[in-house]
């Protein structure tokens, strides 16, 4: 059994502060683009919410399933109504937007030269 490839939908909010949200259009389109990942052979479809946006995460177990999906004119007239279509729309293989911000680690414990002593010479 093959694994099932990831694309992600990022729609993000419009920066002057306009009326249309990408939640407003994620509420306008969730439903149609559901009913068409599941006409279509979507393994899985899950949507997160950011403080920046919306990202639609989808699952085909083959590319061309993936590829067919996207052109779909039903598909296609939603990812044109995003609210920014020029700046705010990304689509890519893999998860989205859902692995949060970068934060460095902070070591745990010291090194252990930190801890010797120092001879004199």
């Amino acid at each position: 059994m093959r694994v099932p490839d990831w694309w992600s939908i990022e729609v993000m909010d419009v920066e002057d502060g306009a009326v249309h949200t990408a939640g407003g259009w994620r509420d306008a389109y969730a439903q149609a683009l559901a009913e068409s990942l599941i006409t279509n052979g979507a393994s899985s479809w899950r949507w997160f919410e950011h403080s920046w946006g919306v990202v639609l995460e989808v699952s085909f177990a083959e590319e061309e399933a993936w590829a067919a999906w996207y052109a779909l004119p039903g598909t296609q007239a939603a990812l044109d109504a995003v609210p920014d279509p020029l700046r705010g729309l990304l689509v890519h293989r893999g998860h989205g937007g859902a692995s949060g911000a970068y934060v460095p680690r902070v070591p745990s414990a010291t090194p252990h030269a930190d801890h010797t002593a120092l001879l004199p010479g």
